[in-house]
């Protein structure tokens, strides 16, 4: 029995070493290397957002960097290019997608309403259709696209991002039921990136079908407004509000307390709620997207007081922190190893006036004479920020149709979520900062209570 296993022990040892020394010669990083890295990459997750504090530094802003270094330094790692993995690159960026628009909607502690939505309503209703005519123009007249791609890359720059958008966004349900005071920025942009990735699927189906069938409207438009624009909305809006109402009674009012969910703060029923949502709308060919923000927003609405509402929002971010560290670092790592390849000056003059011009002179048009002060409309106008919805357009459209352009399309839209990580991480900060202090001060003075800053325009 001894030799037996010494002769086992000696075999399993020099078979690791064959193993090792070819592992070492194709230079392949092993996977020991990778959970090594995979757990450097959560810590840091984790660590990043309470040390960086009030910098003018974002998590996304150094996992991209670091993106970019490890893929140009370590070789070689597997290829991190989204247009040779489409499937992959469709399904990761859905999954964190979805699970940021649980994340938002259960993050807004004001009431629906018209009237209290009202700048969000002007987002959608103004500022997305302007943008979307602008860009689509510039891939026509500037980029030289055809209309299918610049139909496509005006339907995939149009949503803003519920992902990296954390530092302009609502940041938890508040503890009281009568504290949905959240200032109109940081409401504004959340609701606004919770409901425009939704809105922004029947564009891409129609740069998709004209893609397939040509241009002629006879051969797209009544199917396109009768199935991707009337049903497919109507059915992610009623499924989210029945699977929300639903959840609802369950977590809060089930008969047994055993099913009542809200008393054991089990927050991983979040993800329950967020497949539970985006599962059945699928199936139902409606719009998944829509669902779970809907869906997300009907469970806030009950019970505000409740801290459940809490735990499953942090628990949602977490998971939702740990998906972009993953996309955003294999993001930087795409960008310095062939995806941005044959970049032209047009491509990058496009990418910074769709940041610098498009968005904030669209937000700063519908937002005239609204209820936003001045600074507000600047802010919630420039922070149109793009970024991991655009790379699940861009990919799932790819697949599904037929773009002649498609390679330049992936750039210019790289170039757009790299410049939105870089510029809009380096300025959310102080400029949030700078409006809270505005707030503040301007309560002080109107009504001597620092307390009614958030419903102070500014």
């Amino acid at each position: 029995m001894d030799d037996a296993r010494s002769g086992y022990l000696e075999a399993y040892a020099v078979e690791s070493v064959f193993e090792r020394g070819a592992t070492e010669r194709s230079g392949l990083v092993g996977p020991a290397a990778v959970y090594a890295g995979a757990g450097v990459a959560t810590l840091l997750a984790a660590l990043l957002p309470r040390v960086l504090g009030r910098a003018p530094i974002s998590m996304p802003m150094v996992f991209l960097a670091v993106g970019a270094v490890a893929f140009a330094v370590v070789e070689p790692l597997p290829d991190p290019d989204p247009t040779r993995h489409g499937s992959v690159t469709v399904h990761l960026t859905e999954l964190c997608v979805i699970i940021s628009l649980m994340g938002a909607g259960l993050a807004l502690n004001r009431p629906f309403g018209l009237r209290r939505w009202a700048t969000t309503w002007r987002l959608l209703g103004i500022t997305m259709p302007l943008s979307m005519l602008a860009v689509g123009l510039l891939g026509w007249g500037a980029l030289g696209f055809g209309l299918a791609s610049s139909l496509l890359l005006a339907a995939v720059l149009a949503p803003t991002d519920p992902v990296l958008a954390g530092e302009v966004q609502v940041a938890e349900p508040a503890e009281h039921p009568d504290d949905h005071g959240e200032d109109e920025a940081r409401f504004a942009l959340t609701s606004e990136a919770g409901l425009n990735d939704g809105l922004a699927f029947p564009f891409t189906y129609a740069a998709v079908a004209v893609s397939v069938v040509g241009a002629a409207p006879s051969a797209w438009l009544p199917q396109w407004l009768a199935v991707d624009v009337a049903w497919r909305l109507a059915c992610g809006v009623l499924v989210g509000l029945l699977t929300g109402w639903a959840l609802r009674k369950l977590f809060f009012a089930a008969p047994s307390e055993k099913l009542r969910l809200a008393e054991h703060a089990e927050g991983f029923v979040a993800l329950a709620a967020t497949f539970l949502a985006y599962g059945l709308t699928e199936l139902a060919e409606g719009y998944g997207f829509v669902a779970v923000f809907v869906c997300a927003c009907t469970i806030r609405a009950g019970e505000r007081s409740h801290g459940y509402h809490r735990v499953l929002h942090q628990y949602v971010e977490q998971v939702e922190r740990m998906l972009t560290v993953l996309i955003i670092f294999l993001l930087g790592g795409a960008a310095v190893t062939g995806l941005l390849a044959g970049t032209g000056w047009r491509d990058v003059l496009v990418a910074l006036v769709v940041l610098l011009v498009v968005r904030p002179v669209a937000g700063l048009i519908a937002l005239a004479r609204g209820r936003t002060g001045p600074r507000e409309r600047a802010v919630i106008s420039f922070f149109g920020v793009r970024g991991v919805g655009s790379l699940f357009y861009v990919a799932y459209a790819v697949q599904a149709g037929h773009f002649a352009d498609q390679d330049r399309i992936w750039r210019v839209v790289a170039l757009v979520v790299i410049g939105s990580i870089i510029l809009h991480g380096i300025t959310a900060t102080p400029a949030i900062g700078f409006l809270d202090r505005l707030r503040v001060r301007a309560a002080r003075d109107r009504h001597g209570d620092p307390d009614e800053a958030p419903r102070t325009p500014v």
